[in-house]
């Protein structure tokens, strides 16, 4: 069965559709699968419920499908980043299922294992629990949280072979391998594409059996959400323990 696809648009051909629900590996912008976000941009499609832990910044990643509005539910934890976001849910424009990070990553995992709901602390006797199931436990009250599956996943590994296992790197391991999982169809986008076995069986987070596309990108811009720095010293400043009022003694 071929998996490799020329292009993001070739490896999405036939899977789009309005009102469908899409999963969107990543964490804040490391893995993001932003080729495949870009084609889904340019197919026109819209109602769509997006699965994420964030929505991008604006105009990057998932940003610029809210700026296009092809997005009409998020299912998220932060979203912190994203005036546009912000904008839209204010003015009902959006709508949003927040979810606290740990819930949404285990309620993806769920959907992928095939378990249709869960019971957790976290939440219980907050806005989170609103509407729920509550029930108690050893004397301790839990919420009942659904799995999540959807119609599609979007992921970004950073190694793969033309058999569809993956490798990812670092902070993009967060939430891209178990949204793998939880899909009908999942479609790949990989940095370094590989011919199988050129990868340890070891190292392989997620098997190919999982991934029906794959599409090379080789070459992609790796953004900063947040730049933090610090100033300069001055040319000239005195440093040591005579700057600090510390001279021999």
């Amino acid at each position: 069965m071929k998996k490799v696809y020329s292009d993001a648009t070739a490896a999405l051909a036939g899977l789009l559709r309005d009102d469908m629900t899409v999963m969107c590996g990543g964490f804040g912008l490391c893995g993001i699968p932003d080729e495949l976000i870009d084609a889904v941009r340019e197919s026109g499609v819209k109602g769509l419920t997006v699965i994420s832990n964030n929505a991008g910044i604006d105009g990057v990643g998932l940003g610029k499908l809210l700026d296009t509005r092809q997005v009409s539910k998020m299912i998220s934890s932060y979203v912190g980043e994203n005036k546009e976001f912000a904008r839209q849910f204010l003015a009902n424009e959006l709508e949003i299922e927040f979810n606290p990070q740990g819930t949404l990553a285990e309620r993806i995992r769920a959907g992928g294992a095939g378990i249709p709901a869960f019971f957790t602390k976290t939440g219980v006797g907050t806005k989170v629990a609103e509407g729920k199931e509550v029930r108690e436990f050893d004397g301790a009250q839990y919420v009942m949280e659904r799995g999540l599956f959807a119609d599609l996943a979007l992921v970004h590994a950073y190694r793969g072979d033309t058999e569809g296992n993956l490798a990812y790197r670092l902070t993009a391991r967060n939430f891209n391998p178990m949204m793998a999982t939880a899909a009908k169809v999942t479609v790949a986008q990989v940095e370094h594409l590989v011919q199988p076995g050129e990868i340890d069986a070891e190292n392989i987070h997620t098997p190919g059996i999982f991934v029906k596309r794959i599409v090379h990108v080789p070459v992609r811009e790796k953004r900063i959400e947040q730049r933090t720095t610090r100033k300069r010293a001055e040319a000239g400043a005195e440093t040591g323990p005579a700057a600090a009022g510390g001279g021999a003694v």
